[in-house]
């Protein structure tokens, strides 16, 4: 389903009119859609023909309480990288046997709390987390079931800073090296091997690195199994892509639940699949205010009230967003705009150069596309506030995150008695 779509002029999500959101819900916010919620995820699962999978979803992308239990309700787990994200996996009833967690610098704290939760697995990153992973686990008398994130130096993401499968990358142990690695996990005292882990890149609309990573793990797969290692749980990673530009070719969902059943279903295995962005991504916009119209002889400007510290993606990572209108734009005047924010930042800018229709102070605009890594970046820079975040369902909406005051950011600040 497309959420978004202009009705009379003006642009709706699902059955609301965004000008009468706006008129109770204070500009910038993120706008999200229930059923493309729903949509993505049912669209995930019904293309994988495996008899045993589990979808867990990557909490990082978007880790709103009502975005999580959405999906924790379609049956979702939850891949998680820090005890907070652990945390509201459980609030919402995500059962601790449909989480895995994952990142590369698991603490001793995060470590203790996800075994005496008892999860279904730690993604084990390093030789050196694998060792202190044993210790914890035998001073709380069990042993963690774990799997090896391997790096299979397959090259894959729409941007560097998103590429996690290369051999230079931090994430996971050479899988050149895999089986000495899981040798030692099976001797020491602490660890129960399960699987095995990897995760390529993100943002990836091309099936061949994919089909590449299931390759090579099932060869690691049927090899330490030869050596009398127990693999039960393949981790395939996320990394489905989405599409962001109106050229962009997302990943052919359909194909990719096809190659998980010709390359791993035979392996006897639980696969697990670990989205973010494919769920969420193109289920938000971030409304915004246009402040002023600032026209210089290089240059013309659309400064709205949204900023870098909202929504940093076009600075941090160069992405491109379509902005739209939130009224049908008009063709009689089209000029080329940055827009940009009030941020003290030559980097605040959300599109460079793009044309837009007749554009007057005080109008709407909408960033789209921001569902995923968009909130969950943001920051109180300028000691700007954090805003507010909705949720669409048909016809009705409720605010699912409160905007957070200046002078509540300013009361976190504690002054000591000898200033």
């Amino acid at each position: 389903m497309n959420s978004f779509n202009y009705k009379n002029g003006e642009l709706y999500i699902e059955g609301l009119n965004i000008h009468s959101i706006a008129k109770e819900v204070r500009t910038p916010f993120y706008c999200y859609s229930f059923n493309h919620l729903k949509d993505q995820y049912n669209k995930l699962d019904q293309s994988i023909t495996l008899g045993n999978y589990q979808i867990c979803y990557a909490v990082k992308s978007n880790s709103n309480q009502s975005i999580i239990k959405t999906f924790s309700k379609l049956g979702s787990g939850a891949d998680v990288v820090s005890i907070g994200e652990l945390k509201r996996a459980l609030e919402v009833g995500i059962s601790p046997n449909k989480i895995v967690f994952s990142g590369v610098g698991k603490s001793l704290e995060e470590m203790q709390f996800a075994i005496n939760n008892n999860i279904l697995m730690f993604n084990i990153e390093s030789i050196s987390e694998l060792r202190r992973l044993s210790d914890e686990s035998i001073k709380l008398n069990t042993k963690s079931p774990v799997s090896l994130r391997i790096n299979p130096d397959i090259s894959a993401g729409g941007n560097e800073k998103i590429s996690t499968g290369k051999a230079e990358d931090k994430f996971g142990i050479d899988w050149r090296g895999a089986s000495e690695s899981y040798d030692l996990a099976g001797s020491l005292p602490g660890i129960k091997i399960v699987g095995i882990d990897a995760h390529i890149g993100s943002q990836i609309n091309d099936l061949e690195p994919f089909e590449k990573s299931f390759d090579r793990l099932s060869k690691i797969t049927k090899s330490l199994r030869k050596k009398g290692h127990e693999i039960n749980i393949l981790d395939v990673g996320g990394g489905l892509g989405v599409k962001y530009h109106p050229d962009d070719r997302p990943l052919d969902i359909e194909g990719y639940g096809k190659l998980l059943s010709e390359k791993l279903g035979d392996l006897d295995c639980k696969i697990i699949i670990e989205p973010g962005r494919f769920l969420t991504a193109n289920s938000a916009i971030l409304v915004t205010k246009t402040l002023y119209i600032k026209n210089t002889d290089s240059n013309n400007f659309i400064i709205v009230d949204a900023a870098m510290n909202d929504f940093i993606r076009p600075t941090l990572y160069n992405a491109y967003h379509q902005v739209v209108s939130v009224k049908e734009g008009k063709k009689d005047t089209v000029l080329k705009y940055d827009i940009v924010g009030p941020v003290c930042e030559s980097g605040d800018f959300f599109r460079k150069n793009i044309k837009m229709g007749s554009i007057e102070e005080g109008d709407l605009l909408a960033i789209k596309s921001v569902g995923a890594y968009g909130s969950v970046l943001s920051s109180n820079y300028n000691t700007r506030p954090s805003i507010n975040e909705i949720l669409v369902n048909n016809d009705q909406f409720e605010i699912i995150r409160d905007r957070v005051e200046v002078e509540e950011i300013i009361k976190r600040d504690k002054i000591p008695n000898w200033i």
